[in-house]
């Protein structure tokens, strides 16, 4: 892998700073904060013990993937069928003697490259909905337009660090080729870092293929530029979709981050302790799987487990065991040596409402202080992620700057201990008009763009707005102000020729 200091070598290109705030963005963040342990030594061990366990005596199932099982038997696991068991401390063992602890992953702007591990956060936005809602349409099926707006609102969010993934559902394209509209709409309509095709080989095999043609065969085959999510399907099983398209990245040096998706009372048990172990448990036999396939490969151990109605069945978020399980999930992490996937801005709210950002403020702060490195899903998730709403994204962005500023930790420099301004105002007087005031005001405080903290009567003349209404006008203005990053003319053609091949070479099927 190419080294932080080898990455910060290479020629900086030029940013032009867009919006209300004229401060460059930071390309992520780089957190000052202590992260929150919730278990103690004996908690993790208890753990730990009971997720080499489930390895030992159930295993895990790798299902219609024949090579998968080949990888493991060759590496001394006990593959019966399609169940793999695992010796205890075998994957662990795995993962600590090959998985990076820290790695770049680089955009095609290199000031946008984002390094993943360490006290480093990403915030990438929502994926995968099928649907999309703002205030003028309401709730629809998204479209590639929609998908395209999005990533132009994306990348014209300074607190968000990386374009994503699916960030809606183009669902008039045919289901097996629009993964090539959705890549070469991130790639066309951002600069920033992005995610390749999550299911199946063969899409992962064209987002190789794409990313090689945008920075070429030799920097994609020594560096990182790709991010992949291989989910488990709980409990305890990992299908083709999945370890195909994990294989494809990691043997082409690409992210795979392990992430066992769990409803605790559904697909895990009702517990945050029994949940634990078996999110654990699926991580390591994944983990070790990339490890296997490529020593080396940049990986992260995931989570992404919250909790049910038991009333209906339905999932919750913003709850207080899903707050738990992301605290102790980190915790597994770094004992682990591998940096931290987990989730963020969630809600089951079907609007951008007071219920929405409760949960989602929850969310998010618990995923920050579990001291996550990459964090899917910080705007925009509605409906329990069926959708991605525009209003819900702007209002989310102002969340992740809020999150951000908190990252910073408290500032202790001269300036900051502002003791010459102490003295100057002395007892009784106010700081407004202080010389220390006067140089620090733009700066002193972070300001979001939606709340309104005017008076009452300024809040009426101005229209008497909700949150959501001024975030609908916030997106409607962040589109206007949009500018498409530069992109090699040389290199659209040839992205464009290689999604024309491909499309041709297969049947329309509206169907994954």
């Amino acid at each position: 892998m190419t080294s932080t200091k080898t990455r910060k070598s290479r020629g900086r290109k030029s940013r032009r700073v867009t919006g209300i705030d004229q401060t460059p963005p930071a390309p992520y963040i780089q957190r000052q904060i202590a992260t929150y342990d919730i278990l103690n030594e004996e908690g993790l061990c208890l753990i730990e013990e009971n997720a080499e366990t489930i390895l030992q005596e159930t295993g895990m199932e790798f299902v219609d993937d024949p090579e998968i099982l080949e990888i493991f038997r060759d590496a001394g696991a006990d593959v019966q069928g399609t169940r793999v068991r695992f010796e205890h401390g075998m994957c662990r063992g795995i993962i600590r003697s090959n998985a990076p602890a820290e790695y770049t992953q680089y955009a095609r702007n290199l000031d946008k490259s984002v390094q993943i591990g360490g006290n480093n956060t990403v915030l990438a936005p929502g994926w995968g909905p099928p649907f999309v809602h703002d205030l003028d349409h309401g709730r629809r099926y998204g479209t590639l337009d929609d998908f395209q707006t999005f990533i132009k609102i994306h990348h014209m969010i300074p607190h968000l660090h990386h374009s994503g993934g699916v960030v809606c559902e183009p669902v008039e394209l045919p289901a097996n080729k629009r993964h090539l509209d959705m890549l070469y709409s991130h790639i066309k309509y951002s600069d920033r870092c992005f995610m390749g095709a999550f299911i199946g080989e063969e899409r992962a095999t064209d987002a190789v293929n794409m990313a090689k043609i945008l920075f070429g065969d030799d920097f994609v085959a020594d560096n990182c530029v790709l991010y992949n999510v291989a989910n488990t399907n709980a409990p305890l099983v990992m299908d083709a979709a999945m370890s195909g398209s994990l294989k494809v990245y990691a043997r082409n040096n690409q992210t795979v981050a392990v992430t066992p998706w769990t409803l605790a009372g559904a697909m895990s048990p009702c517990t945050v302790a029994g949940t634990l172990a078996q999110v654990l448990a699926e991580a390591l036999a994944g983990l070790a799987l990339v490890q296997l396939i490529k020593p080396g490969a940049p990986c992260l151990m995931g989570s992404f487990a919250s909790t049910i109605s038991m009333q209906s069945g339905a999932p919750t978020f913003g709850t207080p065991e899903s707050g738990k399980l992301v605290l102790a999930a980190g915790q597994l992490a770094r004992r682990l040596g591998v940096p931290f996937h987990t989730v963020g801005a969630l809600s089951a709210s079907k609007i951008p409402d007071a219920q929405s950002q409760q949960e989602a403020t929850y969310n998010l702060m618990m995923s920050v202080l579990a001291g996550a490195n990459f964090i899917n899903h910080a705007t925009g998730w509605l409906e329990g992620g069926l959708v991605n709403g525009l209003e819900k994204t702007i209002i989310d962005a102002d969340l992740c700057g809020n999150i951000a500023a908190f990252a910073e930790g408290i500032d202790l420099s001269d300036n900051a201990q502002a003791m010459d301004a102490i003295r100057e105002v002395g007892p009784g007087n106010h700081f407004l008009g202080s010389a220390h005031t006067q140089e620090n005001f733009k700066t002193a405080f972070y300001r979001p763009q939606v709340a309104d903290a005017n008076s009452y009567e300024q809040w009426q003349a101005d229209g008497e707005l909700d949150a959501a209404q001024r975030a609908n006008k916030r997106w409607k203005q962040l589109l206007e102000e949009y500018e498409q990053p530069p992109l090699d003319p040389a290199i659209d053609e040839a992205l464009l020729a290689y999604i024309a091949k491909r499309k041709e070479s297969m049947p329309d099927l509206s169907y994954i």
